[in-house]
């Protein structure tokens, strides 16, 4: 089971840190992902970590102000979100697939835990 938190209301520019953390089953090993829906668009991939931490992948948009990391001892994973923007606003999911390959396939993510909003005011 994934729990989401961090989500809420900040002014374009400012910062959020979205938190993910895993229970029931021990995933350390898994990579981890996190991947946002705007009203009335399809679910995109934002970030990714692989199992041991040494691989991420972004997104061309939030390269460069999105920073993934994971803690394999607390079973957590972080998104720090900077420079937001109002085009960031969604709700944010994390995700953890079944292996420790990194991946941006939303379909091939096998755990996913409940959404949290992000809202970026202009």
């Amino acid at each position: 089971q994934l729990q989401a938190s961090g989500g809420g209301l900040v002014q374009a520019g400012g910062s959020l840190r979205l938190s993910c953390a895993a229970s029931g089953r021990t995933i350390s090993m898994y990579t981890r992902g996190w991947f946002r829906q705007a009203p009335g668009k399809e679910r995109e991939f934002v970030a990714a970590i692989g199992g041991y931490g040494g691989v991420t992948d972004y997104a061309d948009s939030v390269k460069g102000r999105f920073t993934i990391s994971r803690d394999n001892a607390k079973n957590t994973v972080d998104l720090q979100m900077n420079s937001l923007k109002p085009e960031d606003t969604a709700v944010y999911y994390c995700a953890a697939r079944g292996n420790s390959q990194v991946v941006t396939t939303a379909r091939l993510y096998r755990y996913w835990g409940q959404g949290t909003q992000v809202t970026v005011s202009s």
